[in-house]
C-alpha cells in the first residue's frame, strides 16, 4: 500500500512539511510506502472551466506546462492521500487550491478516480483560522466518496516560523494518532477487498435552483 502526501506550503521544509512527516512516519512504521510531493512553490493556474477533462475522459486536465496531470496519476495509483497546507487568511494556500480544484474536478469527471481511497487533511496555523482551512480541505475528500480517518482532536498544528510546530505537544500527538488511525483504516479496507462488495457508483444528479 502507498500514501501520496501533498505539501501546499511555499516552504519545502516548514511546519506543514513537519506535520505531514509526523503522519507519514506512523504510516511507515506499519509498512505503508509513502511519498511527499511539494506543490506550494509551483506556478499552478486555477481551473478555467473549459470542461475538456469531462469531454475527453482521459484523466487529464487540458492545461499543460505544470505537474498537475502527473500528480493526478500519483493520486490515482495511491491507496491513501494526504492534503497538507498552511493557513493563509483562514483558508488553503492559493497554489494548493488551484491544484486541488483541477485535480478533484478531473477525478470527478472521470468516473471518480479517488473514490473509496483513504484521505486525510493536515493544517498548520500560527494562531487562528485553522478550522476553516481544515474544513475546506475536507470538502474535497468528502465530495469524492473517500474514507476519512479521525484523530483525537482536529487535524491542526500550531507554529509560526519553521520548526515551531514540533513544539506543539498536543498538535504532534494529533498527527501521530491520525497516522496510526489512517494505517488501520487502510489495512481494514485492504482486507475487505474481495470480501465485502463495494456499493456501485451512482450517476451524479445535478439540480439547479433557478427555474
Amino acid at each position: 500500500m502507498k500514501v501520496a502526501a501533498f505539501n501546499g506550503s511555499p516552504r519545502s521544509h516548514g511546519n506543514t512539511y513537519d506535520a505531514i512527516m509526523i503522519v507519514l512516519n506512523e504510516l511507515q512504521k506499519e509498512g505503508i510506502e509513502t511519498e511527499i510531493i511539494h506543490v506550494g512553490n509551483k506556478n499552478i493556474r486555477g481551473c478555467i472551466a473549459c470542461n475538456k477533462c469531462k469531454k475527453n475522459k482521459d484523466e487529464k486536465c487540458a492545461q499543460t506546462g505544470d505537474d498537475v496531470n502527473e500528480w493526478i496519476q500519483k493520486m490515482k495509483e495511491a491507496d491513501g492521500i494526504i492534503l497538507g497546507t498552511p493557513t493563509h487568511f483562514s483558508s488553503v494556500a492559493g497554489t494548493m487550491t488551484s491544484f486541488l480544484d483541477r485535480a478533484f474536478y478531473v477525478a470527478s469527471s472521470n468516473n471518480g478516480l479517488f473514490r473509496h481511497k483513504t484521505g486525510a487533511s493536515v493544517v498548520t496555523v500560527r494562531r487562528s483560522g485553522g478550522m476553516p482551512t481544515l474544513d475546506q480541505l475536507n470538502r474535497y475528500i468528502l465530495y469524492s466518496e473517500m474514507f476519512m480517518p479521525s484523530s483525537n482532536y482536529w487535524n491542526v498544528i500550531h507554529g509560526a516560523i519553521p520548526g515551531e510546530a514540533l513544539q506543539d505537544e498536543e498538535g504532534t500527538q494529533i498527527m501521530k494518532v491520525l497516522g496510526r488511525n489512517m494505517a488501520m483504516l487502510m489495512k481494514s479496507l485492504d482486507v475487505a477487498k474481495g470480501v465485502i462488495k463495494a456499493p456501485e457508483k451512482e450517476v451524479k444528479v445535478f439540480t439547479n435552483f433557478i427555474r
